[in-house]
């Protein structure tokens, strides 16, 4: 009864483990170095990463020159199947480290990882799907980690506070720019007419948009002085449409750089994969777990 009752105890009470007790041991250095960018190690680590991955693409640009692929396409493919190759292995690596695999296999990242070897993969039963091995060059937002010097990561994180906060200012202004293209597009339909080339409303919205964003492909052009007057308006106003989300976002920055902290780091989280905790933080700020001694040199 006694063991009955202790072990009832133990199942009701789960373990450190259960509860997301950090990583030790090999798997815990394995993931400093390959997640977080503040041990020369690490740095080196990533560093390594991305001039693998500017390699592969050099590659895969020169093999889509027909006259370097006829006369090097041999060495084109032992190439790339070697970076496939240790792409892989760098893959199976992060997911071997971490604790919850399927939240870094679903994370931005880790589709991004995987997506950057799938398509070699594929290529053997669906040729055409060869194409997306571009996909790689994605990886190279992880410069932001490599290079980790303050001022450079503090501006990456500034930015994306900002375009966050402006991130409802901007759907209204363009709410209001899509009623402007609507309206005039509709003006113009009934200005000008399918005999100069606004066919119906939707060409017109169409020409309203080109021309508002200063593009102007000039496919379709007003002929009437009415068309042509309002067709200056439209380009007046594109000009003016341009500082509108500029002005947002730069009053956004200056409000996001009086709230940001000085200390940025590459510290990740091991539970939810958060970057950028502070160096002397003892639980993750986003899912609250235990965080073990940072490591930077």
């Amino acid at each position: 009864m006694t063991q009955d009752k202790n072990r009832k105890k133990r199942n009701a009470f789960p373990d450190a483990e259960e509860l997301g007790k950090p990583l030790e041991g090999w798997r815990h250095t394995l993931y400093t170095v390959i997640f977080e960018a503040d041990t020369k190690i690490g740095k080196l680590f990533d560093l390594v990463l991305i001039i693998a991955i500017l390699l592969s693409l050099a590659v895969i640009m020169a093999d889509s020159v027909e006259e370097l692929s006829n006369r090097h396409g041999h060495v084109f493919r032992v190439l790339e199947w070697t970076f496939t190759g240790l792409f892989t292995l760098e893959y199976l690596l992060r997911l071997i480290c971490v604790k919850h695999r399927w939240r870094y296999a679903l994370s931005f990242y880790g589709i991004v990882d995987l997506l950057a070897v799938a398509p070699t993969y594929a290529a053997l039963l669906f040729p055409n799907m060869a194409f997306l091995i571009g996909v790689r060059a994605l990886r190279l937002l992880r410069v932001f980690r490599v290079f980790k010097l303050v001022a450079f990561v503090d501006e990456y994180v500034m930015l994306g506070r900002a375009l966050r906060a402006s991130a409802r200012k901007i759907l209204v202004f363009l709410s209001v720019v899509l009623s402007i293209v609507l309206v005039m597009g509709t003006i113009m339909y009934v200005v000008e007419g399918p005999t100069r080339g606004f066919i119906s409303i939707p060409a017109g919205v169409y020409w309203a948009i080109t021309t508002l964003s200063t593009v102007g492909f000039g496919d379709i052009t007003p002929q009437t002085g009415l068309g042509r007057f309002l067709a200056s308006v439209m380009m007046l106003l594109g000009w003016g449409v341009l500082a509108v989300p500029t002005g947002i976002v730069t009053m956004e920055l200056g409000l996001a750089q009086k709230s940001m902290r000085k200390d940025v780091t590459t510290r990740t989280c091991h539970e939810c994969l958060k970057e950028g905790l502070d160096a002397d933080a003892n639980f993750c700020k986003k899912c609250g777990a235990k965080l073990p001694e940072y490591q930077n040199d």
